[in-house]
């Protein structure tokens, strides 16, 4: 696994790659509040079957540029779709965990041109809400506001989490919690990279843009949101994921016309660290079922 720089969409993006360039393409994306790392068991062994792996710190995470943009799924997928021409290939198989499972089902709409197939771990393709998804979550939360709800207000989300050890106090209570079925996947050292990369003055608020942005990608989405996704594509869920049940994942079928669908059992939200060889396990017979891409 090797690290680099690529310029994508006017930015920086820390990546981690491995495999032969000349082999297709898989770009590996990940969630809130992780980092390229969360991939760390999957780059080497994807790369190994023949392929050219690449997972960025997504922008505004990590080592990747934090620019002093608008964070909506124009700008995200604008940059993915630059990163894959950047990299010096015509089509991608997209992979994307947590938020970056929600980014990864548009991008096929967005972008069926450079799609050669879709990864979802976690989070399905979700059906479109009848109004602008903050909007509805405050008229559902309206005594007890969840956190979704809570990071929209500018400074707060930072102010709070910046109580006490700050970065540090945040990622314990991330991973060492419920929505962790193997909380012996994150030992100190673990938890130290996660650290690293939240501590910065100004780190978080990049990622907590992303939620910021929800309603007005809603809107965004619109232009594209009925389009069904004809390339095959792969539903991974967990079976303990408290945030994300494999329950979401039912009526996918109704949007992508070739979906597999697989369940990990003893596994949480973190799933491709929590499972990584079941993990592995389920994405390699996916990627050798599709036609070669350039």
């Amino acid at each position: 696994m090797r690290e680099r720089y690529v310029a994508a969409n006017g930015i920086r993006l820390f990546c981690y790659e491995a495999g032969d360039p000349n082999d297709p393409l898989v770009l590996l994306l990940h969630g809130f509040p992780e980092i390229a790392y969360a991939w760390r068991f999957q780059v080497d062994a994807i790369a190994a079957e023949g392929y050219h792996v690449v997972a960025p710190d997504m922008p505004g995470y990590g080592r990747s540029d934090k620019p002093d943009v608008v964070y909506d799924i124009e700008f995200l997928n604008g940059t993915m779709a630059s990163l894959v021409g950047s990299l010096g290939h015509a089509q991608c198989v997209i992979a994307g965990h947590d938020w970056g499972g929600i980014l990864v089902w548009q991008f096929a709409r967005q972008f069926p041109e450079l799609t050669a197939g879709v990864i979802g771990l976690n989070t399905p393709d979700l059906v479109r809400t009848p109004i602008a998804p903050v909007a509805m979550l405050r008229a559902i939360f309206v005594d007890t506001p969840i956190y979704i709800i809570q990071f929209q207000e500018r400074g707060l989300a930072e102010w709070v989490l910046s109580w006490g050890r700050g970065a540090d106090d945040f990622i314990e209570m991330i991973y060492l919690n419920q929505t962790t079925k193997n909380l012996a996947v994150f030992p100190p050292e673990v938890l130290e990279v996660y650290k690293q990369a939240f501590r910065p003055i100004g780190a978080l608020t990049p990622p907590i843009e992303y939620y910021r942005n929800m309603d007005r990608n809603w809107e965004l989405s619109a232009a594209w949101c009925d389009r069904t996704i004809a390339v095959p594509c792969l539903m991974i869920s967990a079976a303990d994921d408290p945030v994300l049940p494999p329950s979401l994942a039912i009526g996918m079928e109704d949007r992508i016309a070739q979906l597999t669908k697989v369940v990990i059992e003893n596994c949480g939200h973190w799933t491709q660290q929590e499972q990584p060889e079941a993990t592995n396990a389920a994405i390699m017979p996916y990627l050798a079922s599709l036609p070669r891409w350039p």
